[in-house]
């Protein structure tokens, strides 16, 4: 009997990934990651992780299955919020949940699962698993989950051939309606619970306050750009290669202070991210401000008006060799090669028509329609039909 040691995070996915896998006949122990235990940063005074381990715990007692809790917060700190704020402070913006699964979920605690002497480890991730044999190898895919609506696909974009070989996804054939009908068939106390929002496991933590406790405030201007400034309407140079096209169309665009006027202050350049309109507190504008810019160096904000600016949109981007990342080793592209695939750039977004061109410091993602809010540090996907394929960190 095969043994799966399923992370339950006192949420209905895992819940019910936990109740399918021992309908399928595995021996399942469930696991309880605490990810956070500093008390001084959660708003509000709920606990979440308490209330969430003791669902975890009564949906475990429920289903018959051994259940532990494991203290992880140590390495989450080390690998996730370190990570974020090193970011942040250079003006990326990090996706923590991608990074999560990658170094916490299929790593610290694969490891943990596998010292149990688990052969899997199940997670309610809506995505599913496929696999195909090539040269007589066996090669694992990462296909979408059957819900459009959930497919959580994107967030396991970095995991590899060997974290995957050992990942079971046992809600990906269903929708999230089904899932919850199973748990309220199955009386789990999970059943009705609103979906977890906030950092991957952290509970209830708001990003920028949480952030704003860490970095020190810097008050610094705001300036708005005009769509119809001179720097979006200058001709296109002459390209003497491919490569030095594509670059142009990848490069951000540099803003000034004298392209723009001052419509406000803010408290630190680093809080902001591209394609962001809340929290701007600027108001007399036609249509609402967006962020086009931030400059961590000078502190500078640029924003423009309407969610169609120019300023806000790209047809390229680039990713460096170091975090070019194939989930399937074997289509990876050699210099010069190109490959038509479809990508996004955030969890969520419709699948965008693109094609990878690679080049020897990196490949460059071009769409086929210019994309709003490109953002530095963020992951860009990329998929042939149903398959996540790669994965980089846009640059």
């Amino acid at each position: 009997m095969k043994r799966v040691v399923v992370g339950l995070s006192g949420g209905v996915d895992s819940s019910v990934a936990a109740y399918l896998l021992k309908e399928q006949g595995y021996e399942v122990i469930g696991l309880f990651m605490k990810n956070w235990h500093d008390d001084s940063v959660t708003i509000s005074n709920e606990c979440p992780w308490l209330e969430d381990s003791n669902d975890a715990l009564l949906v475990a007692e429920k289903l018959g299955i051994p259940f532990q809790t494991v203290d992880l917060s140590e390495q989450y700190k080390e690998k996730i919020v370190d990570y974020m704020f090193s970011e942040y402070e250079k003006g990326r913006t990090p996706n923590p949940d991608v990074l999560c699964n990658r170094e916490i979920k299929f790593d610290v605690f694969m490891k943990i699962a596998m010292s149990l002497g688990a052969d899997y480890v199940a997670t309610g991730h809506y995505c599913r698993k496929g696999s195909l044999e090539k040269d007589g190898k066996k090669i694992y895919q990462l296909l979408a989950g059957v819900d459009g609506n959930k497919d959580q696909s994107y967030f396991l974009c970095q995991l590899s051939q060997e974290q995957l070989s050992k990942a079971l996804f046992p809600i990906g054939e269903l929708t999230k309606p089904q899932v919850r009908e199973i748990a309220a068939k199955m009386d789990l106390v999970t059943a009705e619970k609103k979906d977890s929002q906030g950092l991957c496991f952290i509970g209830k933590v708001r990003l920028p306050e949480f952030l704003q406790q860490q970095l020190q405030p810097k008050e610094g201007l705001i300036y708005e750009i005009a769509a119809d400034n001179a720097v979006y309407s200058s001709r296109k140079p002459e390209f003497s290669s491919l490569e030095e096209e594509l670059a142009f169309e990848a490069k951000d665009i540099v803003y000034t202070p004298e392209m723009g006027k001052v419509v406000g202050k803010h408290q630190g350049a680093h809080y902001f991210t591209i394609g962001q309109r809340k929290g701007l507190n600027v108001g007399g504008t036609k249509e609402p401000l967006f962020i086009i810019s931030t400059d961590v160096k000078t502190n500078s904000i640029y924003t423009g008006q309407g969610g169609n600016h120019p300023g806000l949109f790209k047809k390229a981007l680039f990713v460096q060799n170091s975090e070019i990342h194939w989930i399937r080793e074997d289509l990876t592209l050699a210099d010069g090669e190109s490959m038509e695939i479809m990508a996004r750039i955030r969890y969520r977004q419709p699948l965008q028509k693109a094609k990878l061109y690679k080049f020897n410091n990196g490949m460059y993602v071009v769409f086929e329609e210019p994309q709003s809010a490109i953002t530095e540090g963020q992951f860009v996907s990329w998929h042939i039909d149903d398959e996540l394929v790669g994965s980089g960190v846009i640059s």
